[in-house]
């Protein structure tokens, strides 16, 4: 025979060849447990467990509050509240833009470069508003089902907790 039938006939011998585990009590030479095995069983015992043990842990991992833990990751709790305070930073900057020109007309008034009776506090701020572009604010049904189903979501994971006092 050729060697590569050969070799194929010696694999299929270590794989296929039947060998008997057996478990037995030291003291007593006791036969506990026995079973009969193959390198082939073997294998595919142990792949399918492998992936069992990875798809189980995969799941347990996406579907749960632990994905929180993976960095990339970030609770759905932390998004809003970057959001809410990044909507705060925004207000509390045109805020500011607010006060700085009022300052800065007062200055000048108290500075002599404009006279008292042209002063006016709204007409300031008036001056300092930057017009709002137009911009088409409804949502179409698609974007509104999306909106519906991650609200569902994110509720499904939030713990419940007490509400805050403000």
């Amino acid at each position: 025979m050729s060697k590569k039938r050969l070799k194929r006939k010696k694999l299929h011998n270590k794989l296929f060849v039947k060998n008997r585990l057996v478990i037995l009590n030291e003291d007593t030479f006791e036969e506990i447990f026995s079973l009969k095995l193959n390198l082939m069983n073997v294998f595919i015992v142990a792949s399918i467990g492998a992936i069992l043990l990875i798809s189980i842990t995969t799941f347990i991992i996406a579907f749960t509050p632990l994905r929180e833990f993976i960095p990339g990751y970030s609770s759905s709790k932390l998004k809003r509240d970057a959001t809410e305070l990044a909507l705060k930073s925004d207000s509390l900057t045109v805020a500011l833009k607010k006060n700085e020109a009022y300052i800065l007309s007062i200055q000048k008034v108290l500075n002599g470069q404009l006279e008292y009776a042209k002063f006016n506090k709204d007409s300031i701020l008036s001056s300092i508003e930057e017009p709002m572009p137009k911009v088409k604010l409804s949502a179409s049904e698609e974007e509104l089902e999306l909106r519906d189903q991650v609200t569902k979501e994110e509720k499904k994971y939030l713990p419940t907790s007490p509400k805050k006092k403000k």
